[in-house]
């Protein structure tokens, strides 16, 4: 039985990937004739003012380059774009260009369907531009695998008025001041006992958008994802960590509080509460700064507050090079470098939030003066020394799917932190460690 469910399962995966495939072999664009080659760019890009952003800057690419043109397609979230990527490379047809989080790297270098980028690096002036700290996210198995796009990381956006009208003079620094201020912020305001104001919002589901989130707290609870070897999914130990368990346990304490709204599941992006006043404070990034701008609320940042140690999560996307035909990696080699140069890195910074990956860009008097107007980068600048990157070994999603599966059993009250720890590992033991 269970090897006819086996076979099942995956002739279904199979007739899924062929179906979405074909779909986006219809998508692909054909080669041109015209004296340029064309090339695709898929990306995620949000919220979708950030899209136009990079729409603007894809335009100028693509005038100021007569032998080049880039097509920039979205298409969707992290958990929507995973599986049409992998169906592409399957179906021999992926984009030319990626933007996606780096912590699909080990897969794509698996599946032999990107291209190192060692040479465009060795001979490219913009290598000694980017950010050092980011080179982690570049570079699996002696090889560099990507450019860094955008960078960002986590920290707590809060509503100033409210914590005024809450009488909190103070940002929290630790867990237990976040604890107490989000009580204070959870308020019965016509006093139908029942709260028109709760005190945070928390991501709830299963996908990586709510691990990115939860996982500065387990870093500064002490924790790691791996023991010895970040690149070794082997070394995955969760079970019996002290910053899992304690991490968990805090966003537990918040929900049984009463301080907490959780999102709806997998929409832990979503700020309506926030701009509506119902929530005071929201895990998100400086991607959301443009879109907070455009709105005229009253909203500042904190660092995440500390457990053992003050950590953050490093985010942001980089950029792909899929194998193909010489004249197209020529070019998207080409929109990889302009990605990474001092000019685009600037405007998309300021465009969006993101924290420029090139120093010239983040000393720039441009920047400089964006970050006058808007003081609540200086956070991320600073927090970005306590930031850590997530594992791009072959499997991460898989690891994401299981912290994700342990978190919503937590939230949800369905398991203690150690319990649902234990069983995310007893499953991720079968996945890396019994895989021969």
């Amino acid at each position: 039985m269970k090897l006819f469910n086996r076979y099942l399962f995956k002739t279904k995966f199979l007739l899924l990937l062929l179906v979405v495939t074909l779909t986006l072999v219809g998508c692909q664009v054909t080669p041109s004739n015209s004296g340029f080659t064309k090339i695709t760019l898929w990306q995620g890009v949000n919220p979708p003012p950030n899209r136009d952003v990079l729409q603007t800057l894809v335009d100028r690419f693509n005038r100021e380059h007569s032998d080049i043109q880039v097509e920039s397609l979205y298409v969707g979230q992290a958990e929507q774009q995973l599986p049409k990527i992998l169906a592409a490379v399957v179906g021999n047809a992926p984009p030319d260009l990626l933007w996606f989080n780096a912590t699909l790297t080990g897969q794509l270098v698996e599946l032999d369907a990107i291209r190192p980028l060692d040479d465009l690096l060795q001979t490219s002036p913009v290598k000694d531009e980017i950010d050092p700290s980011l080179f982690a996210t570049m570079e699996y198995q002696g090889h560099t695998w990507s450019v860094p796009f955008g960078v960002n990381n986590v920290g707590v956006f809060y509503r100033p008025s409210l914590f005024e009208a809450a009488g909190i003079t103070e940002l929290p620094q630790t867990w237990e001041e976040l604890r107490q201020v989000a009580r204070q912020l959870t308020i019965d305001k016509d006093g139908d006992k029942r709260f028109d104001q709760h005190g945070m919002f928390l991501p709830l589901g299963k996908g990586e958008f709510s691990v990115f989130l939860w996982l500065p707290f387990l870093w500064s609870g002490g924790g790691e994802l791996a023991s010895n070897n970040p690149q070794q999914p082997a070394d995955v130990n969760i079970a019996d960590d002290k910053g899992a368990i304690a991490s968990l346990q805090l966003w537990r304490d918040l929900v049984d509080d009463g301080s907490v709204v959780l999102s709806l599941p997998e929409r832990g992006f979503e700020i309506d509460a926030f701009l509506a006043g119902k929530v005071a404070m929201q895990l998100t990034g400086p991607w959301t700064l443009g879109q907070f701008q455009t709105t005229g609320i009253d909203f500042g940042v904190f660092p995440i507050p500390q457990g053992d140690r003050q950590a953050t999560a490093i985010g942001g996307e980089n950029l792909f090079v899929f194998k193909s035909t010489p004249e197209r990696e020529r070019a998207a080699l080409k929109f990889a470098e302009y990605v990474v140069s001092e000019g685009f890195q600037t405007d998309w910074a300021i465009g969006t939030g993101y924290l420029p990956v090139n120093m010239k860009a983040r000393e720039s008097q441009k920047y400089q003066d964006f970050i006058k107007k808007q003081p609540a980068v200086e956070v991320f600048l600073a927090q970005a020394k306590y930031g850590r990157s997530r594992p791009i070994f072959p499997g991460y999603s898989r690891l994401s799917e299981n912290l994700g599966r342990a978190l919503e059993a937590v939230l949800l009250g369905k398991n203690t932190p150690t319990e649902a720890l234990q069983a995310a590992q007893q499953r991720l033991d079968l996945i890396f460690r019994n895989s021969d």
